[in-house]
């Protein structure tokens, strides 16, 4: 058996040898590299002729007018006042403001309890299941859920559609992803970790909170970068709760909490509204410029809020992947 054992041994080895030391040609992995590389050019390629298009589209309103813009409020055609999408702005900002406060820490809770201390049974499967069906869940149905729980049966609470409803609906939308995320990141984590915080004598929840969240920080990170850009960018939820298309009564500050339980609009509603505009007899003379420019403006506006945040996870990600090194 030994013997046998040593020459099939012996045999692999020499063909290993003969493949590596040979000097033919990998095709298959040369057109397989080469297709990926063409993948990711057209990838790149798309991306940066849409950018050129919407930056170009609406140069004019961010070059003339970008304070005003910026601060502007929305208006019909026959007010005096500034078009701007500050309303917009200060909604998407809030319902960023739900998400990490509520998604987040719940998320990556729930994540912690099932990997390191829910049982592996059916019932947690079961659950792992169910969340992995609702991160693929259309975003129309969570609107849906919005609509019914927090117009209808918590109105009392919300004050029906306000952007608590439109942070709560959001936060439970992208709530799967990072529950997903989290325990993948922390499903990554070496066993060997945990067993050298056991063996100096540390506790289940120090091991978790001193080396496994540590590790597997860069990795949940990751996750809820790509689930708050998500919240940010999506609109039909919003629209089933009831943001505002046109114009809003009141314009608060941005830090006026007591706003929260007023009628709301945000940057996708904004867009979309303007959109819709500029496809009708509607789109000419809004200061000089029709409402197609005014939306590309606002779509830059969009983008350059969520690569700030993005940033700020990135920058979070390599310090913890820094520590873990």
């Amino acid at each position: 058996m030994a013997l046998s054992t040593l020459s099939s041994a012996g045999k692999a080895g020499n063909s290993v040898d003969s493949q590596t030391l040979s000097g033919t040609m990998d095709w298959r992995g040369m057109l397989f590299r080469v297709l990926l590389l063409s993948s990711l050019v057209l990838t790149l390629l798309i991306i940066v002729v849409l950018l050129v298009d919407v930056v170009s589209d609406g140069s004019g309103v961010l070059t003339g007018r970008l304070s005003d813009f910026l601060h502007g409020t929305l208006r019909s055609r026959s007010s005096d006042e500034k078009l701007g999408l500050f309303q917009g702005l200060r909604g998407s900002v809030w319902i960023a403001i739900f998400v990490i406060g509520l998604a987040f820490p719940i998320g990556i809770g729930a994540a912690i309890y099932l990997e390191e201390y829910a049982s592996a049974n059916r019932l947690t499967h079961f659950i792992e299941l169910n969340i992995r069906n609702l991160a693929g869940v259309p975003s129309v149905v969570y609107g849906l859920l919005g609509l019914t729980l927090f117009l209808n049966l918590f109105k009392r609470f919300t004050q029906g559609d306000t952007l608590v409803s439109a942070g709560i609906t959001l936060a439970i939308l992208v709530l799967p992803v990072v529950i997903i995320t989290s325990s993948e990141a922390i499903r990554a984590v070496p066993n060997a970790l945990r067993e050298g915080g056991y063996g100096v004598g540390a506790t289940q929840w120090e091991v978790i909170r001193f080396h496994v969240l540590p590790y597997a920080a860069p990795g949940i990170l990751t996750g809820t970068l790509l689930s708050l850009s998500r919240a940010i960018g999506e609109a039909a939820p919003l629209i089933l709760i009831g943001a505002i298309t046109g114009r809003l009564g009141s314009s608060p500050g941005l830090a006026d909490v007591g706003a929260l339980r007023e009628k709301f609009t945000a940057l996708p509603i904004v867009i979309t509204s303007w959109v819709q505009k500029s496809n009708g007899a509607q789109d000419d003379g809004v200061e000089g410029m029709g409402f197609a420019a005014h939306a590309a403006a606002a779509i830059v506006v969009l983008l350059v809020f969520v690569l700030l945040l993005n940033s700020v996870a990135i920058y979070l990600r390599n310090r913890f992947e820094k520590q873990r090194g």
